[in-house]
């Protein structure tokens, strides 16, 4: 029977010169309750192949779904085309690294196949006894949501100088919020997770009941908790708090591209920009601790994903790189080449990015805090190409005399992220991943994780000043 992969092989024969097809299926389950009634029961599909030629130093690219021999065909005289139509266009050529590491043969992620012959119905009771718990958990919630998708991806990536990799991942992904009120304030209380694999992979580090706990007890906090004292303080952030911090704040001006853009890290390769206890990595594997939701073997190129280490013991010793951008620097591609549709073009991403554990007790980093936060519950935020970031957490309690004291209200934690990795006085040797739900954004989504220990830092936190 001719396969998809004999097709693709077919067509990148009839290239005169590099040339490759990526081929994906995704399929996207989703489905959520709101106030015990279902508000999205939804299934979607979709498939094609994406196809780019380097001629010259210029890039071609095109598109289809038409998957015929004749189809695929087309795309391909459509992306030589274009490239042949950019060439008195194009000032500085492009050239690809050689790539030691091209994947070929198989690689299905744990999981796969299981949560695929998963019952939906048994996901969906799941999902209305989540929120029906929610809503029943305090007075106060007025309303609860529970929403749960999953993410089934299949690719074909083939190479003319020898990429031949079929990739199957699958990502759950659950979120619950709560609403509560009390006459004078409305509050919400977020918990959520996403993982690479099957549905027990989401409760790895704790059960759904915890979840909803979570969500509970966060908005009906937040209803009586005081206004923080703003200033510079010490800190304790959450595994959550420090993958937004290594994902946000450093690992987007460590991306090649952001880096030749003129980023804060450009030129900084052998300098110290953290303390010495941070050692900070991402990986295409999941490191430390199962189900990472960026997990990813190879990468959109072709090439087999590796651990990047990009701070090491302070120092900024890598940048994150494709085949393209490892050319111009010189060094061997990182494997973070990553497309999120066929139609899209494969830009320099993230995988899972995280903060190395330390050999220090979360116990004995509280106990040496007179008067600090203890922050938690990453709540939006921004973070630009200088390193400078601000960022909201809406699970925050105060830390007085070496003890956790009470919540606070939603706090703004901001600062320049080196600045911040300098301060570092102690780091735990607990580890988690924690921002698998949901998706980073650089012109196209991408599923992504980031995690780590707790980390002890000075930062600057919003709130009402003494006076």
């Amino acid at each position: 029977m001719d396969t998809i992969r004999d097709r693709l092989t077919r067509v990148l024969s009839l290239s005169s010169g590099w040339a490759e097809a990526r081929y994906h299926k995704r399929r996207t389950r989703a489905m959520s309750v709101r106030k015990g009634e279902l508000t999205d029961m939804s299934s979607k599909h979709h498939e094609g192949v994406g196809l780019r030629v380097l001629r010259d130093g210029v890039w071609g690219f095109a598109s289809t779904s038409d998957l015929s021999v004749e189809g695929l065909t087309r795309a391909l005289k459509t992306a030589e085309a274009m490239a042949r139509g950019l060439q008195s266009r194009k000032k500085e050529r492009s050239r690809l690294a050689p790539a030691k590491r091209l994947a070929k043969g198989e690689f299905t992620v744990p999981g796969y196949h299981e949560l695929m012959a998963m019952e939906m119905e048994r996901k969906l009771d799941a999902v209305r006894q989540s929120e029906s718990k929610l809503r029943a958990a305090a007075s106060q919630i007025e309303s609860a949501s529970c929403a749960y998708s999953e993410l089934f991806e299949e690719k074909w990536i083939l190479t003319t100088d020898g990429a031949d990799a079929h990739v199957c991942l699958v990502r759950p992904e659950l979120r619950l919020s709560a609403f509560a009120a009390d006459g004078a304030r409305r509050t919400v209380g977020h918990d959520s997770v996403g993982a690479t694999g099957s549905w027990e992979c989401l409760f790895r580090n704790r059960p759904l009941e915890k979840f909803v706990d979570n969500a509970a007890h966060s908005a009906v906090d937040l209803l009586k908790a005081p206004d923080p004292e703003g200033g510079k303080k010490t800190v304790i952030l959450a595994p959550s708090m420090v993958g937004l911090l290594s994902h946000e704040a450093i690992g987007h001006t460590v991306e090649a591209d952001f880096v030749s853009a003129g980023s804060v890290a450009q030129g900084k390769i052998g300098q110290e920009v953290a303390s010495p206890l941070i050692t900070l990595c991402d990986s295409g594997a999941t490191e430390h601790a199962a189900g990472a939701g960026g997990l990813l073997p190879v990468d959109d190129e072709g090439v087999l994903t590796e651990r990047t280490t990009i701070i090491k013991e302070g120092r900024l010793v890598s940048y994150l790189h494709n085949r393209e951008s490892a050319a111009r620097y010189d060094v061997e591609p990182t494997g973070n080449a990553r497309a999120w549709e066929f139609g899209d073009e494969p830009l320099i991403r993230m995988r899972n990015t995280y903060i190395e554990p330390g050999h220090s007790t979360l116990e004995e980093m509280i106990t040496g805090v007179e008067d600090g936060y203890f922050i938690d519950g990453p709540d939006g935020g921004q973070a630009d190409a200088t390193g400078e970031f601000m960022f909201g957490a809406n699970k925050v309690r105060r830390i007085r005399d070496g003890k956790l004291a009470e919540p606070v209200q939603i706090v703004t934690i901001s600062g320049i992220a080196f600045e911040v990795l300098k301060s570092v006085d102690a780091v735990s040797s607990d580890f988690a991943w924690e921002m698998g739900a949901g998706y980073c954004g650089k012109m196209q989504p991408a599923r992504v994780d980031a995690g780590g220990p707790y980390v002890r830092c000075r930062v600057l936190v919003g709130g009402r000043q003494r006076g």
